[in-house]
């Protein structure tokens, strides 16, 4: 049975709305027995200190060996996951927060480097974030935004790791595979989990960052895409409104009935009416 020892301390946004990267939440992870490892995607960026162990790290079907003292950082989007030794189990402290994303040489994705020569200054400020988290002392939030600036100025001073700080990617390349699979595929039973399964996303995590990013939720962009091939459908077909319905998707006629209404303000038999009207 699984066991992975995890404390996870999220993070109030209200008063970090004006910054440029906001602090998502801060974690201290120990694997313990044995465990299985599903590669996943995040919508935000993720840092992780190795504290102890030996293991490695899946970044987009390529394995990379980590252990103790070990940075990694990994942009948001890109599939990962951690795997440890069952001897030296892995444990570590990770961060996410979105709104930023690193460009490093080479156009890579994700980076892993040891910083066992800086371990003192870098590990100091993930510590300090985890023990303000878990005291909860008053602004503890405010705190560990600024100790995350500067742990970011940490990283971007290191002589020799050159590296360069970039504004987060507005649409990721999560949000467009699930927007092109809903307008290829509105005909099929689509919900939520499915789409969180094809995009290898948190259902919540998927949820939020494509209504960021594509301004609506994933299922109000499919009834959006429903209704858009409807109206094809009647303005250019001799469909029954129960075949135009069922050809775009939608469940039943009655709930089509109720969509059509809401998104156009009028009936589908009004609409079709109105688009013979105009081409006669």
């Amino acid at each position: 049975m699984a066991y992975i020892g995890t404390s996870i301390y999220p993070v109030d946004h209200a008063f970090t709305d004006a910054a440029q990267n906001r602090l998502l939440y801060i974690t201290h992870s120990r694997y313990e027995n044995d465990w299985h490892s599903q590669p996943h995607i995040h919508p935000f960026t993720e840092l992780f200190y190795v504290k102890d162990g030996v293991g490695s790290f899946l970044v987009e079907e390529e394995e990379y060996a980590i252990q103790k003292d070990d940075f990694v950082i990994v942009n948001a989007g890109i599939s990962h996951t951690e795997l440890s030794s069952n001897t030296m189990p892995l444990e570590y402290v990770m961060i996410g927060m979105e709104g930023i994303e690193f460009s490093f040489e080479g156009n890579k994705d994700h980076i892993i480097f040891s910083c066992k020569n800086e371990k003192k200054d870098l590990l100091f400020y993930m510590d300090a974030m985890l023990g303000e988290m878990e005291e909860k002392n008053r602004d503890c939030e405010i705190i560990c935004q600024n100790l995350l600036e500067v742990l970011i100025i940490k990283l971007i001073r290191r002589t020799n790791f050159a590296f360069e700080v970039a504004p987060a990617v507005q649409i990721n390349r999560e949000c467009i595979k699930i927007k092109r699979y809903i307008e290829a595929n509105y005909i099929q039973n689509i919900t939520l989990d499915s789409l969180a399964e094809l995009s290898h996303l948190n259902k919540y995590y998927m949820a939020h960052a494509f209504t960021l990013h594509c301004g609506c939720s994933p299922i109000r962009y499919l009834c959006q895409t429903r209704i858009k091939a409807s109206k094809e459908l009647l303005a250019n077909t001799d469909y029954s409104i129960t075949e135009v319905a069922q050809y775009a998707g939608f469940s039943s006629q009655s709930y089509f009935a109720q969509c059509f209404l809401k998104s156009c303000g009028q009936t589908a038999s009004a609409y079709r009416k109105a688009c013979r009207e105009t081409y006669q």
